[in-house]
Protein backbone atom coordinates (compact mmCIF):
# COMPACT_ATOMS: atom_id res chain seq x y z
CA UNK A 1 0.00 0.00 0.00
CA UNK A 2 2.61 3.06 0.60
CA UNK A 3 4.42 1.66 -2.27
CA UNK A 4 1.81 2.39 -4.38
CA UNK A 5 0.90 5.60 -2.84
CA UNK A 6 4.01 6.70 -3.90
CA UNK A 7 3.54 6.27 -7.25
CA UNK A 8 0.05 7.81 -7.54
CA UNK A 9 1.22 11.12 -5.96
CA UNK A 10 3.14 12.56 -9.10
CA UNK A 11 0.27 12.48 -11.10
CA UNK A 12 -2.24 14.62 -9.18
CA UNK A 13 0.95 16.93 -8.41
CA UNK A 14 1.12 16.92 -12.24
CA UNK A 15 -2.68 17.73 -13.06
CA UNK A 16 -2.48 20.95 -10.37
CA UNK A 17 0.25 22.11 -11.92
CA UNK A 18 -1.39 22.20 -15.63
CA UNK A 19 -4.20 23.45 -13.65
CA UNK A 20 -2.01 26.25 -12.36
CA UNK A 21 -0.61 27.17 -15.66
CA UNK A 22 -4.05 27.08 -17.27
CA UNK A 23 -5.54 29.60 -14.94
CA UNK A 24 -2.43 31.53 -15.21
CA UNK A 25 -3.05 32.26 -18.86
CA UNK A 26 -7.10 32.67 -18.31
CA UNK A 27 -6.17 35.37 -16.09
CA UNK A 28 -3.49 36.71 -18.25
CA UNK A 29 -5.50 36.83 -21.13
CA UNK A 30 -8.55 38.52 -19.18
CA UNK A 31 -6.07 41.19 -17.93
CA UNK A 32 -4.96 42.05 -21.49
CA UNK A 33 -8.95 41.68 -22.80
CA UNK A 34 -10.19 44.15 -20.20
CA UNK A 35 -9.96 47.78 -21.43
CA UNK A 36 -10.00 49.52 -17.98
CA UNK A 37 -6.92 49.63 -16.00
CA UNK A 38 -6.70 49.46 -12.01
CA UNK A 39 -6.58 53.49 -11.64
CA UNK A 40 -9.48 53.79 -14.36
CA UNK A 41 -11.33 51.21 -12.01
CA UNK A 42 -10.56 53.14 -9.22
CA UNK A 43 -11.83 56.01 -10.70
CA UNK A 44 -14.76 55.23 -12.33
CA UNK A 45 -16.05 53.25 -8.74
CA UNK A 46 -14.61 56.71 -6.73
CA UNK A 47 -17.18 59.04 -9.15
CA UNK A 48 -20.30 56.56 -8.91
CA UNK A 49 -20.33 56.56 -5.66
CA UNK A 50 -19.58 60.34 -5.42
CA UNK A 51 -22.63 60.76 -7.59
CA UNK A 52 -25.08 58.39 -5.82
CA UNK A 53 -24.36 59.27 -2.44
CA UNK A 54 -23.34 63.33 -2.79
CA UNK A 55 -24.70 64.17 -6.03
CA UNK A 56 -27.99 62.28 -6.00
CA UNK A 57 -28.31 61.88 -2.49
CA UNK A 58 -27.48 65.31 -0.53
CA UNK A 59 -27.98 67.23 -4.15
CA UNK A 60 -24.14 68.62 -3.66
CA UNK A 61 -23.91 70.33 -6.83
CA UNK A 62 -20.08 70.47 -6.77
CA UNK A 63 -19.84 67.17 -6.40
CA UNK A 64 -22.23 66.16 -9.18
CA UNK A 65 -20.45 68.40 -11.66
CA UNK A 66 -17.09 66.35 -10.76
CA UNK A 67 -18.53 62.79 -11.22
CA UNK A 68 -19.80 63.82 -14.22
CA UNK A 69 -17.00 65.32 -15.59
CA UNK A 70 -14.87 62.14 -14.01
CA UNK A 71 -17.03 59.38 -15.70
CA UNK A 72 -16.87 61.59 -18.96
CA UNK A 73 -13.08 61.60 -19.11
CA UNK A 74 -12.82 57.81 -18.41
CA UNK A 75 -15.26 56.87 -21.12
CA UNK A 76 -13.58 59.48 -23.11
CA UNK A 77 -10.21 57.66 -22.96
CA UNK A 78 -11.96 54.56 -23.19
CA UNK A 79 -13.45 54.73 -26.01
CA UNK A 80 -10.63 56.90 -27.87
CA UNK A 81 -7.92 53.86 -26.75
CA UNK A 82 -10.10 51.30 -28.41
CA UNK A 83 -10.34 53.47 -31.24
CA UNK A 84 -6.76 53.86 -32.10
CA UNK A 85 -5.87 50.14 -30.86
CA UNK A 86 -8.27 48.88 -33.63
CA UNK A 87 -7.13 51.00 -36.13
CA UNK A 88 -3.60 50.55 -35.28
CA UNK A 89 -4.04 46.50 -35.10
CA UNK A 90 -6.21 46.73 -38.66
CA UNK A 91 -2.83 48.80 -39.83
CA UNK A 92 -0.37 45.68 -38.44
CA UNK A 93 -2.24 42.98 -39.71
CA UNK A 94 -2.24 44.36 -43.21
CA UNK A 95 1.36 45.33 -43.71
CA UNK A 96 2.13 42.16 -42.44
CA UNK A 97 -0.31 40.51 -44.78
CA UNK A 98 1.33 42.69 -47.66
CA UNK A 99 4.65 41.17 -46.36
CA UNK A 100 3.55 38.02 -47.39
CA UNK A 101 1.79 38.61 -50.80
CA UNK A 102 5.19 40.54 -52.18
CA UNK A 103 7.08 36.79 -50.63
CA UNK A 104 8.91 39.54 -48.84
CA UNK A 105 10.02 37.59 -45.72
CA UNK A 106 11.61 39.47 -42.68
CA UNK A 107 15.27 39.39 -42.59
CA UNK A 108 17.15 37.56 -40.27
CA UNK A 109 18.21 39.39 -36.85
CA UNK A 110 21.33 38.31 -35.45
CA UNK A 111 22.77 39.73 -32.04
CA UNK A 112 24.38 39.22 -29.07
CA UNK A 113 22.95 38.90 -25.62
CA UNK A 114 23.45 42.10 -23.51
CA UNK A 115 24.22 44.38 -26.19
CA UNK A 116 21.36 46.83 -28.03
CA UNK A 117 20.70 46.37 -31.56
CA UNK A 118 17.85 47.21 -34.06
CA UNK A 119 15.56 44.84 -35.12
CA UNK A 120 14.53 46.33 -38.06
CA UNK A 121 10.86 47.00 -36.94
CA UNK A 122 8.87 50.21 -37.04
CA UNK A 123 5.87 51.26 -36.39
CA UNK A 124 4.27 54.86 -37.56
CA UNK A 125 3.20 57.44 -35.30
CA UNK A 126 -0.44 58.47 -35.55
CA UNK A 127 -0.90 62.07 -34.34
CA UNK A 128 -4.33 62.74 -35.53
CA UNK A 129 -5.21 60.26 -32.45
CA UNK A 130 -4.74 62.73 -29.60
CA UNK A 131 -3.97 61.82 -25.53
CA UNK A 132 -2.68 58.15 -26.46
CA UNK A 133 0.31 56.17 -26.38
CA UNK A 134 1.53 53.10 -27.97
CA UNK A 135 4.49 50.93 -26.87
CA UNK A 136 5.41 47.21 -27.27
CA UNK A 137 7.75 44.65 -26.34
CA UNK A 138 8.54 41.03 -27.54
CA UNK A 139 6.98 38.35 -25.00
CA UNK A 140 8.53 35.27 -27.30
CA UNK A 141 11.43 34.76 -27.22
CA UNK A 142 11.42 35.78 -23.51
CA UNK A 143 14.48 37.43 -21.91
CA UNK A 144 14.43 40.00 -24.15
CA UNK A 145 14.35 43.48 -23.50
CA UNK A 146 11.83 46.18 -26.08
CA UNK A 147 13.14 49.86 -26.38
CA UNK A 148 10.79 51.89 -28.55
CA UNK A 149 12.73 55.25 -29.85
CA UNK A 150 11.44 57.86 -32.32
CA UNK A 151 13.20 58.64 -35.52
CA UNK A 152 14.85 61.38 -36.56
CA UNK A 153 11.77 62.86 -39.01
CA UNK A 154 9.37 61.99 -35.85
CA UNK A 155 7.42 60.16 -38.36
CA UNK A 156 7.80 56.56 -36.91
CA UNK A 157 8.38 54.21 -33.70
CA UNK A 158 11.67 52.14 -34.57
CA UNK A 159 12.65 49.25 -32.14
CA UNK A 160 15.71 48.21 -30.41
CA UNK A 161 15.83 45.12 -28.21
CA UNK A 162 18.62 43.86 -25.91
CA UNK A 163 18.36 40.23 -25.75
CA UNK A 164 19.35 38.86 -22.19
CA UNK A 165 20.25 35.12 -22.98
CA UNK A 166 20.52 33.46 -26.18
CA UNK A 167 18.12 32.19 -27.88
CA UNK A 168 16.74 31.11 -31.33
CA UNK A 169 12.97 30.82 -32.83
CA UNK A 170 11.59 31.09 -35.94
CA UNK A 171 8.65 33.62 -35.20
CA UNK A 172 8.38 36.56 -32.77
CA UNK A 173 4.97 37.71 -30.89
CA UNK A 174 4.76 41.02 -29.52
CA UNK A 175 2.68 42.84 -27.37
CA UNK A 176 1.38 45.94 -28.35
CA UNK A 177 -0.52 48.21 -25.26
CA UNK A 178 -2.24 51.31 -26.54
CA UNK A 179 -3.26 53.50 -23.75
CA UNK A 180 -4.07 57.09 -22.80
CA UNK A 181 -1.93 59.32 -21.07
CA UNK A 182 -3.84 59.52 -17.71
CA UNK A 183 -3.81 55.74 -17.44
CA UNK A 184 -7.21 55.10 -17.25
CA UNK A 185 -7.83 52.80 -20.01
CA UNK A 186 -5.66 50.52 -22.46
CA UNK A 187 -5.67 48.26 -25.40
CA UNK A 188 -3.90 45.19 -25.74
CA UNK A 189 -3.34 42.30 -28.09
CA UNK A 190 -0.59 40.00 -29.45
CA UNK A 191 0.53 39.86 -32.97
CA UNK A 192 3.19 37.03 -34.35
CA UNK A 193 5.59 37.59 -37.34
CA UNK A 194 7.32 35.03 -38.57
CA UNK A 195 11.18 35.46 -39.01
CA UNK A 196 14.35 33.84 -37.72
CA UNK A 197 15.57 35.58 -34.35
CA UNK A 198 19.31 34.62 -33.18
CA UNK A 199 20.86 35.91 -30.32
CA UNK A 200 24.42 34.72 -29.63
CA UNK A 201 25.78 34.19 -25.96
CA UNK A 202 27.72 37.07 -24.56
CA UNK A 203 31.21 35.93 -24.59
CA UNK A 204 32.17 38.07 -21.63
CA UNK A 205 35.80 38.63 -20.76
CA UNK A 206 36.61 35.10 -22.05
CA UNK A 207 39.31 35.75 -24.84
CA UNK A 208 41.05 32.93 -25.55
CA UNK A 209 40.63 29.26 -23.90
CA UNK A 210 43.09 26.27 -23.67
CA UNK A 211 43.70 23.51 -27.04
CA UNK A 212 40.69 21.78 -25.32
CA UNK A 213 42.46 18.25 -27.24
CA UNK A 214 44.72 16.06 -24.01
CA UNK A 215 47.45 13.10 -25.18
CA UNK A 216 45.55 10.40 -24.13
CA UNK A 217 47.24 7.48 -22.96
CA UNK A 218 46.91 3.73 -22.18
CA UNK A 219 48.62 1.31 -20.83
CA UNK A 220 50.02 -1.80 -23.69
CA UNK A 221 52.06 -1.98 -26.45
CA UNK A 222 52.05 1.40 -28.92
CA UNK A 223 49.38 1.72 -30.94
CA UNK A 224 50.25 0.38 -34.54
CA UNK A 225 47.82 3.08 -35.83
CA UNK A 226 49.37 6.04 -34.35
CA UNK A 227 51.96 8.07 -33.97
CA UNK A 228 53.95 7.08 -30.74
CA UNK A 229 55.76 10.55 -29.17
CA UNK A 230 59.47 10.59 -26.88
CA UNK A 231 61.39 8.02 -25.52
CA UNK A 232 60.09 4.74 -26.12
CA UNK A 233 60.88 3.48 -22.92
CA UNK A 234 60.04 3.95 -18.53
CA UNK A 235 62.03 3.76 -15.98
CA UNK A 236 61.14 3.03 -12.62
CA UNK A 237 62.10 1.60 -9.62
CA UNK A 238 61.85 -2.16 -8.82
CA UNK A 239 58.82 -3.58 -7.21
CA UNK A 240 58.24 -7.68 -6.37
CA UNK A 241 57.41 -9.60 -9.44
CA UNK A 242 59.30 -7.48 -11.82
CA UNK A 243 60.96 -9.69 -13.95
CA UNK A 244 64.90 -9.87 -13.51
CA UNK A 245 65.98 -9.93 -17.10
CA UNK A 246 64.39 -5.78 -17.16
CA UNK A 247 66.36 -4.78 -13.82
CA UNK A 248 69.02 -2.21 -15.01
CA UNK A 249 71.98 -4.31 -13.56
CA UNK A 250 74.49 -1.24 -14.62
CA UNK A 251 72.71 1.33 -13.04
CA UNK A 252 72.57 -0.77 -9.88
CA UNK A 253 76.47 -0.88 -9.63
CA UNK A 254 76.82 2.65 -9.87
CA UNK A 255 73.94 3.90 -7.46
CA UNK A 256 72.73 0.76 -5.22
CA UNK A 257 69.22 1.26 -6.62
CA UNK A 258 67.27 -1.46 -8.60
CA UNK A 259 65.41 -0.14 -10.79
CA UNK A 260 64.01 -1.86 -14.43
CA UNK A 261 62.83 -0.52 -17.55
CA UNK A 262 59.44 -1.63 -18.92
CA UNK A 263 58.12 -0.71 -22.28
CA UNK A 264 56.57 3.20 -22.94
CA UNK A 265 52.79 3.44 -22.57
CA UNK A 266 50.87 4.06 -26.29
CA UNK A 267 50.13 7.85 -26.27
CA UNK A 268 48.48 9.07 -29.70
CA UNK A 269 46.38 12.46 -29.66
CA UNK A 270 42.75 11.67 -30.63
CA UNK A 271 41.43 11.58 -34.33
CA UNK A 272 38.84 13.98 -33.93
CA UNK A 273 37.14 15.92 -31.25
CA UNK A 274 33.31 15.43 -30.03
CA UNK A 275 32.00 18.38 -28.10
CA UNK A 276 28.72 18.85 -26.44
CA UNK A 277 26.92 21.42 -25.00
CA UNK A 278 24.40 20.16 -22.33
CA UNK A 279 21.08 22.16 -21.26
CA UNK A 280 19.96 22.95 -18.38
CA UNK A 281 18.49 25.94 -16.10
CA UNK A 282 21.98 27.96 -15.52
CA UNK A 283 23.71 27.62 -18.66
CA UNK A 284 24.23 30.85 -20.15
CA UNK A 285 28.11 30.62 -19.39
CA UNK A 286 28.26 27.51 -20.92
CA UNK A 287 27.00 28.34 -23.88
CA UNK A 288 29.28 31.22 -24.04
CA UNK A 289 32.57 29.33 -23.25
CA UNK A 290 31.17 26.74 -26.39
CA UNK A 291 30.78 29.89 -28.79
CA UNK A 292 34.85 31.02 -27.56
CA UNK A 293 35.72 27.84 -28.23
CA UNK A 294 34.48 27.15 -31.71
CA UNK A 295 35.30 30.58 -33.01
CA UNK A 296 38.58 30.56 -31.61
CA UNK A 297 39.36 26.83 -33.15
CA UNK A 298 40.32 25.51 -29.25
CA UNK A 299 38.28 22.38 -30.59
CA UNK A 300 41.35 21.74 -32.83
CA UNK A 301 40.81 20.80 -36.77
CA UNK A 302 38.87 18.03 -36.92
CA UNK A 303 36.18 18.38 -34.69
CA UNK A 304 32.47 17.78 -34.61
CA UNK A 305 29.92 19.73 -32.44
CA UNK A 306 26.42 18.97 -31.07
CA UNK A 307 24.12 20.22 -28.89
CA UNK A 308 20.40 19.54 -26.67
CA UNK A 309 17.82 20.23 -29.30
CA UNK A 310 19.67 20.00 -32.54
CA UNK A 311 19.17 16.71 -33.88
CA UNK A 312 22.13 16.55 -36.61
CA UNK A 313 25.88 17.39 -35.44
CA UNK A 314 28.01 20.08 -37.32
CA UNK A 315 31.39 20.54 -38.16
CA UNK A 316 30.78 24.05 -39.66
CA UNK A 317 31.32 27.14 -37.07
CA UNK A 318 27.86 29.20 -38.53
CA UNK A 319 25.76 26.16 -37.98
CA UNK A 320 28.08 25.28 -34.29
CA UNK A 321 26.88 28.90 -33.40
CA UNK A 322 23.16 28.56 -34.29
CA UNK A 323 23.46 25.46 -32.04
CA UNK A 324 24.19 27.11 -29.25
CA UNK A 325 21.59 29.60 -29.62
CA UNK A 326 18.88 27.17 -30.21
CA UNK A 327 20.08 24.64 -26.96
CA UNK A 328 18.17 27.37 -24.50
CA UNK A 329 14.60 25.80 -24.24
CA UNK A 330 12.33 28.22 -24.79
CA UNK A 331 8.77 25.73 -24.15
CA UNK A 332 9.84 22.94 -22.14
CA UNK A 333 12.87 20.77 -21.61
CA UNK A 334 15.07 19.62 -24.04
CA UNK A 335 15.68 15.67 -24.32
CA UNK A 336 18.91 14.14 -23.45
CA UNK A 337 21.10 13.94 -26.69
CA UNK A 338 24.04 13.22 -25.76
CA UNK A 339 23.69 9.53 -25.99
CA UNK A 340 22.26 9.30 -29.61
CA UNK A 341 25.24 11.67 -30.83
CA UNK A 342 27.74 9.34 -29.30
CA UNK A 343 25.59 6.26 -30.71
CA UNK A 344 25.90 7.47 -34.17
CA UNK A 345 29.46 9.40 -33.89
CA UNK A 346 31.31 7.81 -31.43
CA UNK A 347 32.32 4.49 -32.69
CA UNK A 348 35.22 6.26 -35.48
CA UNK A 349 38.04 5.75 -33.82
CA UNK A 350 40.04 6.53 -30.92
CA UNK A 351 37.84 10.20 -29.87
CA UNK A 352 37.71 12.66 -27.21
CA UNK A 353 34.56 14.07 -25.93
CA UNK A 354 34.57 17.48 -24.34
CA UNK A 355 30.98 18.10 -22.91
CA UNK A 356 30.45 21.69 -22.22
CA UNK A 357 28.02 22.06 -18.81
CA UNK A 358 27.19 24.91 -15.82
CA UNK A 359 29.03 24.61 -13.02
CA UNK A 360 25.91 23.41 -10.70
CA UNK A 361 24.82 19.98 -9.33
CA UNK A 362 21.50 18.75 -11.37
CA UNK A 363 20.21 15.99 -12.81
CA UNK A 364 22.67 16.10 -15.99
CA UNK A 365 25.33 14.59 -13.45
CA UNK A 366 23.60 11.16 -12.93
CA UNK A 367 22.92 11.35 -16.92
CA UNK A 368 26.75 11.61 -17.71
CA UNK A 369 27.24 8.81 -15.15
CA UNK A 370 25.29 6.61 -17.00
CA UNK A 371 26.86 7.63 -20.47
CA UNK A 372 30.32 6.99 -19.51
CA UNK A 373 29.64 3.96 -18.18
CA UNK A 374 27.76 2.92 -21.57
CA UNK A 375 30.20 4.44 -24.10
CA UNK A 376 34.03 3.71 -24.56
CA UNK A 377 35.17 7.06 -25.38
CA UNK A 378 37.54 9.62 -23.44
CA UNK A 379 35.41 12.27 -21.75
CA UNK A 380 36.45 15.76 -20.70
CA UNK A 381 33.90 18.11 -18.91
CA UNK A 382 34.05 21.80 -19.09
CA UNK A 383 32.82 23.44 -16.25
CA UNK A 384 31.44 27.47 -16.51
CA UNK A 385 30.33 30.26 -14.23
CA UNK A 386 30.09 33.86 -14.09
CA UNK A 387 32.10 34.48 -11.14
CA UNK A 388 33.39 32.75 -7.62
CA UNK A 389 32.52 33.44 -4.61
CA UNK A 390 33.23 32.68 -1.19
CA UNK A 391 30.29 29.57 0.58
CA UNK A 392 30.30 32.21 3.71
CA UNK A 393 28.16 35.79 2.92
CA UNK A 394 30.69 38.83 3.67
CA UNK A 395 30.25 40.51 7.32
CA UNK A 396 27.60 42.72 8.06
CA UNK A 397 29.75 45.89 8.39
CA UNK A 398 30.78 45.47 4.80
CA UNK A 399 27.05 44.92 3.78
CA UNK A 400 26.42 48.19 6.07
CA UNK A 401 29.29 49.84 3.92
CA UNK A 402 29.64 48.54 0.45
CA UNK A 403 27.41 48.16 -2.16
CA UNK A 404 27.07 44.57 -3.24
CA UNK A 405 28.24 43.95 -7.02
CA UNK A 406 25.41 44.34 -9.63
CA UNK A 407 24.58 40.97 -10.93
CA UNK A 408 23.20 40.47 -14.41
CA UNK A 409 20.52 38.90 -14.83
CA UNK A 410 21.93 36.03 -16.96
CA UNK A 411 24.88 35.49 -15.01
CA UNK A 412 25.13 32.80 -12.11
CA UNK A 413 28.16 32.49 -9.72
CA UNK A 414 29.09 29.55 -7.97
CA UNK A 415 30.09 29.26 -4.45
CA UNK A 416 33.46 27.70 -4.05
CA UNK A 417 32.46 24.99 -1.89
CA UNK A 418 29.94 23.62 -4.35
CA UNK A 419 32.19 23.72 -6.79
CA UNK A 420 35.21 21.82 -4.99
CA UNK A 421 32.24 19.22 -4.25
CA UNK A 422 31.11 19.10 -8.27
CA UNK A 423 34.49 19.02 -9.74
CA UNK A 424 35.37 16.05 -7.33
CA UNK A 425 31.78 14.23 -8.67
CA UNK A 426 32.98 15.23 -12.02
CA UNK A 427 36.85 13.93 -11.72
CA UNK A 428 35.51 10.19 -10.98
CA UNK A 429 33.94 10.12 -14.43
CA UNK A 430 35.55 12.26 -16.95
CA UNK A 431 39.34 12.22 -17.68
CA UNK A 432 40.22 16.10 -16.99
CA UNK A 433 37.92 18.69 -15.87
CA UNK A 434 38.79 22.62 -16.85
CA UNK A 435 36.75 25.02 -15.04
CA UNK A 436 36.15 28.52 -16.73
CA UNK A 437 34.90 31.76 -15.25
CA UNK A 438 32.88 34.14 -18.12
CA UNK A 439 33.12 37.05 -15.58
CA UNK A 440 37.11 37.59 -15.41
CA UNK A 441 38.17 35.54 -18.27
CA UNK A 442 40.29 32.53 -15.95
CA UNK A 443 40.86 29.07 -16.37
CA UNK A 444 41.23 26.44 -13.81
CA UNK A 445 42.40 23.02 -13.32
CA UNK A 446 40.38 20.82 -11.53
CA UNK A 447 42.27 21.89 -8.28
CA UNK A 448 41.19 25.27 -8.87
CA UNK A 449 44.86 26.28 -9.79
CA UNK A 450 44.75 29.07 -12.61
CA UNK A 451 45.85 27.83 -16.24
Amino acid sequence: MPASRATETPAPRLRNAAALRALRRVITVLRERFPLTAQGLATLGIALLALRVFGYGRMDLVVFALAICALAIVCFSTVIVLLGGLILRHQIREDMEMQVLLRRHVARIKVEAGYPNESGFSLSTMPWLPLIGVRWEIVFPDAIDTRNRLSQDEQHWEEEIVPQRRCRSRHITRRFTVSDVLGFSRFTWRVTQEGELLALPRAGNIKSLPLLRSLTAEDGIPDPGGNPEGDRMEIRPYVPGDSVRNILWKVYARTRHLNVRLAERSVYHSSRTLAWLLSGPHDESAAAVARVAVESGALGEDWLFGADGSPTPTSQVTEALEQIAGSRALEGELPWGLDNFLQNWGNQGPLHCIVFAGAEAGPWLERLRQTTARFRVRFSVVLATDGLRQSEPPPRWQRLLFKPPSVRPDSDSTALAELSALLTQVGQLVESTLVVDRQTGLSFDKRLNKL
